[in-house]
């Protein structure tokens, strides 16, 4: 079938919007151009006529009436004399042109002498990196000119560069990354540090542009997102990276904020979620906050192996299945879990052969979050016990098509205590907190676009979405409402967000949130939580059917 052709007035009207709006503004330049002598002089005028009122104010009432006789002698006077009239009109306009005269000093042109003296400094440290000696016309020589190789510049209030444009020759290997690393360092250590700057080569144009990041915002309490479902707000990078904002309640106010945004799902090309960082980066901060995103439209079970409480306010709560903090409980819950996933995909492929949608107890999404999973290693190998990282395999890789997701957080010291499934499985990482450049790479896939801060505050560091670009990321902020160091604020936010607390069988008093809470001991949660979990929703995989899993597993 033809295309059929848009309406004139929708393929044209925006062109001649276009021109309407140039030929305006040529116009109102040109007007103010030619009227440029009559807007000072009336300007001047005033600013006379103004001065003259004031001065009239301020003389004393006695001497009020020789002043009027001496201004009415000079009229008379300049009216007597021949060519006073024409003589005294040129005065005036020649004194209102003075005073209506623009008065701001004139912004110098080009670099003050500091700044000189830093751009010159700047050129001669790159001069080995984009010099050879074969070139007959070098662009970067000792004692050269910095003008060609800056073609542009900007300096914040202390003299220090806040944008550069950097030009260098062609032969240059910006394609090899050790050459761009060098580089990259070099600028950072000169142009001053403490800051983030963002590099953006531009391999075409044999250019560079070096950029100063603001500091992202740290004072984003938790909220609910306006996402929709299978989308989960990790924290919030710069506008130049994403293409989104979403709007945040900050204050009395209001404000849009860049997001990373992790899509999960049947659809998703990044269905578990890896985070890495060190003690007291935020790594626990981020679980909560997914924990409540993903409590909108799904069952949440949480294995904690710190065996601190960080999310015993999740406890008994609605679409929380199980907060489990012991090995027991944690091999219990993750087993369920297991078995859970293998029975969706049963059910799942069963419903597909017979021509019928899959079933709704297959498509409400459960995620699996683990917050140290590499301390129950040590535990299981001393017991005796199985690890319980040896139980993540199923839903890890069968998970997407069972609309299960796996949340891993751990820290550096134990990185190597995770799994071959964990590392292989998760696509999404984040790093949090202070890190290396090659813990960066190693750990991201790709080194990130900007240079790491030595200080960052809590739930700052890195996100990179399978093979996306690296982000800057800052995790909103979700501390456990029960620790006495939250603020009232953040407290009265994530305890806002939580959902009800589960109705028991025998209808029991629920207790308030005004009323103290007693955090469960660790050898209570095992026994306590595990249940829970179980009684959620029963294994249907008898032990008959380990053959059957096998063959109808997608």
């Amino acid at each position: 079938m033809a295309r059929r052709p848009l309406p004139r007035i929708l393929s044209t009207g925006s062109a001649q919007i276009a021109r309407s709006r140039e030929l305006a503004r040529t116009a109102a330049d040109s007007a103010t151009d030619v009227l440029h002598p009559l807007i000072t002089m009336t300007r001047g005028l005033r600013r006379l006529a103004s001065a003259g009122r004031r001065k009239w104010a301020e003389a004393p009432k006695d001497r009020r009436g020789p002043l009027l006789f001496l201004v009415a002698s000079v009229v008379l006077v300049v009216a007597l004399v021949p060519y006073g009239p024409l003589l005294a009109v040129i005065s005036l306009m020649a004194a209102a042109a003075w005073q209506g005269r623009d008065r701001r000093p004139s912004e110098p042109e080009g670099p003050d002498e500091s700044q000189t003296q830093r751009l010159q400094s700047l050129y001669e440290a790159l001069v080995p990196y984009f010099s050879a000696a074969e070139d007959p016309a070098p662009l970067y020589t000792h004692g050269g000119e910095w003008e060609k190789a800056f073609p542009a510049y900007d300096f914040d209030g202390t003299g220090r560069i806040t944008h550069l444009l950097i030009s260098y020759p062609a032969y240059f290997a910006d394609g090899e990354a050790e050459a761009r690393a060098r580089v990259e360092q070099l600028l950072h250590a000169k142009s001053g540090r403490g800051r983030e700057y963002h590099f953006t080569w531009d391999e075409e144009g044999n250019q560079l542009t070096v950029t100063v990041l603001a500091p992202l915002p740290t004072d984003i309490a938790a909220q609910r997102f306006v996402t929709a479902p299978g989308e989960t707000v990790l924290g919030f990078t710069d506008p130049t990276q994403v293409q989104r904002t979403l709007p945040l309640g900050y204050g009395d106010g209001q404000r849009d904020v860049p997001p990373v945004v992790w899509r999960t799902g049947i659809r998703s090309t990044e269905p578990h979620l890896l985070v890495m960082g060190q003690p007291g980066s935020g790594t626990s901060t981020l679980l909560r906050s997914i924990a409540l995103q993903a409590l909108q439209y799904g069952d949440v079970v949480i294995v904690e192996g710190g065996s601190t409480a960080e999310y015993a306010c999740l406890t008994g709560r609605d679409g929380v299945l199980a907060v489990e903090g012991g090995l027991a409980g944690a091999l219990a819950s993750l087993e369920w879990a297991a078995t859970e996933t293998e029975r969706r995909l049963i059910a799942t492929n069963r419903a597909r052969q017979a021509g019928r949608p899959s079933p709704d107890d297959t498509k409400r999404p459960l995620w699996i979050l683990l917050d140290r999973p590499s301390a129950f290693t040590h535990l299981a190998a001393a017991d005796g016990r199985k690890d319980p990282q040896s139980l993540l395999q199923v839903p890890l890789r069968h998970g997407r098509a069972a609309n299960v997701t796996v949340v891993v957080a751990d820290q550096f010291d134990s990185a190597e205590a995770l799994s071959d499934p964990v590392r292989h499985h998760t696509r999404a990482r984040v790093v949090l907190g202070p890190a290396t450049p090659d813990q960066l790479e190693a750990f991201l896939g790709a080194p990130p676009h900007t240079t790491p801060a030595a200080q960052v505050p809590p739930g700052r560091g890195y996100a990179r979405l399978g093979t996306g670009p690296v982000h800057r990321l800052q995790v909103p902020a979700t501390p456990d409402p029960y620790d006495d160091a939250t603020s009232e604020a953040d407290r009265q936010a994530v305890l806002a967000l939580l959902p009800a607390r589960t109705t028991p069988a025998d209808a029991e008093t629920v207790p308030s949130e005004a009323e103290p809470k007693a955090v469960p001991s660790e050898a209570e949660l095992p026994l306590s939580k595990a249940e829970p979990a179980l009684s959620k929703a029963e294994p249907v995989l008898s032990k008959a059917e380990p053959e059957a899993v096998a063959a109808e597993a997608p």
